[in-house]
């Protein structure tokens, strides 16, 4: 599903900013990526999506290798790959149901898919009564589960979470990681990057810690498991 091998990226301004990280993300998986500002989370994002190439290494995701990827085969890697981002990004004039279909719309998919699949992810992600409504309507939770719907309504096999509880209080964080663990157990592989230590502790689940560039630890032992943290 995604694997990292010693990868490095320096940027144009010498900034390092990966120093050699390797992790790997199997199919079924529920992952945190965890990190201070400035660690690297950030850039192993854009590497996972394309939007950067690796200055070493090899970065594959979904059986692709990001580096040698052919453009007219990104769009097609891009819809097994769902990014739910901290700012929601939706578009304001549009309603819920139309933001959501417009992910849709943007691969081809066909009305009679459109009209079959939106509302089976609004129900899912407990919006059915809102497909009407604006973004400006919604509280913060809602705007971020339309953010998730639209971000599944294409049946990825890989949702990648940037600081998806960014801007939310304690308990709409919990219910927005409480939803992707549910999406989880659909069979989608996640992988959630935040810096909230109190949610991550709350779960069970792999943490892949990043500090300074390198994986500095990687387990079920909570947010960090090396002095000092």
């Amino acid at each position: 599903m995604i694997r990292m091998t010693e990868v490095f990226k320096e940027y144009a301004n010498g900034s390092k900013a990966l120093k050699g990280v390797t992790f790997e993300l199997s199919s079924g998986e529920f992952a945190f990526l965890v990190g201070p500002s400035g660690s690297g989370k950030s850039t192993i994002i854009k590497l996972l999506i394309g939007e950067i190439a690796p200055s070493d290494g090899e970065v594959i995701v979904n059986g692709q290798d990001m580096d040698n990827i052919k453009m007219r085969k990104m769009p097609y890697l891009r819809r097994t790959v769902g990014v739910i981002f901290q700012d929601f990004r939706l578009i304001e004039n549009k309603s819920v149901y139309e933001n959501v279909a417009f992910a849709m719309r943007v691969i081809g998919a066909s009305g009679k898919e459109i009209r079959n699949r939106v509302p089976y992810v609004l129900e899912l992600v407990g919006l059915e009564f809102k497909a009407k409504s604006k973004p400006d309507e919604l509280s913060g939770g809602e705007q971020q589960r339309v953010a998730i719907a639209r971000a599944l309504v294409n049946n990825p096999r890989l949702i990648i979470a940037d600081e998806p509880t960014g801007n939310l209080d304690p308990a709409r964080s919990m219910e927005i990681l409480l939803l992707l663990k549910k999406i989880n157990e659909l069979g989608t592989t996640v992988l959630i990057v935040t810096h909230e230590k109190p949610l991550v502790d709350h779960f069970s689940q792999r943490v892949i810690a990043i500090d300074g560039g390198r994986i500095i630890s990687d387990g079920m032992d909570g947010y960090y498991n090396y002095e000092g943290e």
